[in-house]
């Protein structure tokens, strides 16, 4: 008996030992984390409202809970039976609402604050019915429909069922990741009685093709109420050339009795979206971008006041541009998202004085903001650590966890340090960059080391936990990383933002030259074993890099990236963009410098570095052609060279199953061409 207690207390003890070790954080590790999404609070600011989604790379699918977070009890309540199959649910004045899903119908139900699913407001076909939205107080119901608002090639050869062909006579025949068809998303106004909708719905679009959301990721955050009677709707009312080369998009507002819509800020000329009202003043916020084809101009809060008509800018002398915002409870503040210094935080500003301070600090972002009961609720993350729920006390500053979703299991991971530095950049200025070292780092070792480059271009190398471009997993992986926050990304000024426009292949390359080479100081660092990765603008950086590297990198991986101006110029959808960035088309001579200088394929004569290409088929941004263009070079030229093609995926790699190949592929390039 004592001598089975001994050996049992041993392989308990060694159990023990064997569990408590650090496991490797690798692409299946990071695919199980949980991802916390949402984070809306109800009307009575008693409760949270979010998902908690799993993904299944064996099923490549994934699965979504709601809960309900009780603020007061502080307690977790799962969403189950009939109404954990709801979707889209929201809150609404007396509990929630959401889309139930039968066969080929879709209903709008009702549901109790006990999660009892008590009626039907709307039923529609499935394809038809895209999201909804009702008024404070129950009387009217937005919804957003697709709605048939032009003629199909079967319409027009009626004989040709079996055709597959499509006919354009106009741009935007494609955007992001699909082929414009005969459907726009259009807005429809119900009226509610007795907890039913009332009557038929109206088109406030009807007999137009435009859409009533911002295409391609813009919803029903574009819609608001201004009160029970008229609805504030964001829209781009242009087609063809018109759309694809500005941004000049409108709120506008309808008057349900009267049928009538008017333009509200027309004498407003780039990208007006977000609108928000504050009931109790009357006042109506948005943000507004100055410059008509620019999508990366700075992002302003505008307040009208609605009775008089009159309009202030309050952050017009802030050096800051505004990702999100909400009214406080009184109306006299306004609390905003940001970035600065490579980090989103939230700031508060003085409707009355124009004066802002910043509430929150560290490395970390927010991506949400809520108000519940003097606090804000609010998604955080970090390089380390994906989205959790936290509420955020205005006067401190103070942060506390609501969910840990992923704390626990994170644990059992030895993490990485993340130091930030200030590198000075060949024109003499301070560029921030980030430098990601291995975990249990030993400084007396040399290590492979990766140049990050960021796409964009206008996108900070903030505090984000991307489930593809991982710092965690390639710093785990046995890889230091530096991120340089370059020319072109926001957070440090309009300036600094502005700088890269015209001028892609300048200051912004040379800034990534100066970062590795600060780094590359290091003994820690194997300037043997240096490699360049990036994504979009990030791989047209690498396919740029590979022309002027002059022998600092051994590696090279870019995804989407462009290769020939000129040839992505004549292909991709929203020129605007190019038109911005690049000063206009390639057959203008003002523009030759970005179409011969800075075009990565006139600089092919140098490529001598290994490099792994990856592409989505139904990337209409950056097409396919950019990738298949360079892979055919590097072949030719006798490079060690790699294709991976994804015909199902867009920009990014979104499926689970594709991604942990692309992930898989990516380590095995790079133990292939620098570890070994």
């Amino acid at each position: 008996m004592k001598l089975r207690f001994l050996a049992g207390s041993f392989l308990l003890l060694l159990s023990s030992f064997v569990f408590g070790q650090s496991q490797d954080f690798t692409s299946n590790q990071l695919w199980k984390l949980k991802r916390i999404s949402g984070g809306t609070v109800s009307t009575d600011q008693s409760k949270i409202l979010y998902q908690s989604s799993t993904f299944s790379v064996d099923d490549n699918n994934s699965e979504s809970s709601y809960y309900v977070y009780d603020i007061k009890k502080d307690k977790h309540q799962k969403i189950e039976g009939e109404t954990a199959e709801i979707k889209n649910l929201r809150w609404i004045k007396d509990g929630l609402a959401g889309i139930k899903i039968t066969d080929n119908k879709k209903q709008i139900v009702t549901i109790s604050k006990k999660h009892e699913v008590l009626g039907t407001l709307l039923t529609k076909t499935k394809d038809r019915l895209l999201d909804f939205k009702i008024s404070p107080e129950m009387n009217i119901l937005i919804t957003l429909e697709r709605v048939k608002t032009g003629t199909s090639i079967s319409d027009q050869y009626p004989k040709y069922s079996e055709a597959n062909v499509k006919i354009y006579d106009d741009l935007m025949y494609k955007h992001w990741d699909h082929w414009t068809d005969e459907y726009s998303d259009q807005l429809f106004v119900y009226n509610i009685k007795n907890g039913k909708v009332s009557g038929e719905g109206t088109n406030i679009l009807a007999g137009t093709p435009y859409d009533g959301v911002l295409k391609p990721f813009g919803g029903l955050e574009g819609v608001t109420f201004l009160n029970e009677e008229q609805i504030i709707y964001t829209s781009k009312k242009k087609t063809g050339k018109e759309y694809a080369t500005s941004t000049d998009t409108e709120l506008y507002v309808y008057t349900i009795k009267t049928n009538e819509t008017s333009n509200w800020t027309e004498a407003y000329q780039g990208y007006d979206r977000n609108p928000v009202v504050h009931k109790a003043t009357q006042k109506l916020a948005w943000l507004s971008m100055s410059n008509d084809g620019f999508e990366s101009d700075k992002n302003d809060i505008i307040v009208r006041d609605i009775t008089t008509q009159e309009d202030q800018n309050l952050t017009e002398s802030i050096d800051l541009t505004v990702s999100d915002f909400i009214w406080n409870k009184d109306g006299d503040k306004i609390f905003f998202l940001a970035t600065i210094e490579a980090t989103y935080q939230l700031f508060e500003l003085d409707v009355k004085t124009h004066e802002y301070k910043m509430i929150t600090s560290g490395d970390h972002n927010y991506g949400s903001l809520r108000l519940a009961n003097d606090k804000i609720i609010a998604l955080r993350q970090s390089m380390l650590h994906p989205n959790e729920l936290f509420s955020v006390d205005i006067e401190s500053g103070k942060a506390t966890p609501i969910t840990t979703a992923n704390t626990e299991k994170l644990k059992t991971f030895d993490a990485p340090t993340i130091e930030k530095r200030w590198i000075t950049t060949s024109d003499n200025k301070k560029m921030l960059t980030w430098v990601v070292l291995p975990p249990n780092f030993d400084e007396t070792k040399k290590y492979p080391t990766l140049l990050y480059c960021q796409g964009g271009p206008q996108s900070p190398v903030s505090q984000f936990f991307s489930f593809r471009w991982n710092f965690r997993l390639m710093a785990s992986k046995g890889y230091i990383v530096v991120a340089p926050n370059r020319r072109g990304l926001p957070g440090f000024g309009q300036k600094w933002n502005d700088a890269i426009s015209k001028d892609w292949g300048g200051q912004s390359i040379r800034d990534y030259l100066s970062a590795i080479d600060n780094v590359s100081k290091e003994d820690y660092v194997d300037t043997k074993r240096i490699g360049a990765v990036g994504a979009s603008y990030g791989g047209y950086s690498v396919f740029y890099l590979a022309g002027v590297h002059e022998g600092r990198f051994k590696s090279l991986i870019a995804h989407a990236g462009l290769f020939n101006m000129t040839s992505w110029y004549g292909t991709t959808e929203e020129l605007f963009f190019a038109n911005w960035d690049l000063g206009g088309p390639y057959w203008e001579e003002e523009n030759k410098k970005s179409y011969e200088k800075f075009s990565p394929h006139k600089l092919v004569n140098n490529w001598d570095t290994p490099i792994l290409i990856t592409q989505g088929g139904k990337d209409f941004r950056v097409p396919e052609g950019q990738s298949f263009e360079a892979f055919q070079v590097a072949q030719l030229k006798g490079i060690q060279s790699k294709l991976i093609y994804f015909p199902e995926e867009n920009h990014w790699i979104l499926s689970p199953q594709n991604a942990i190949i692309w992930q898989k592929e990516f380590y095995k390039w790079l133990d292939e061409t620098l570890k070994n």
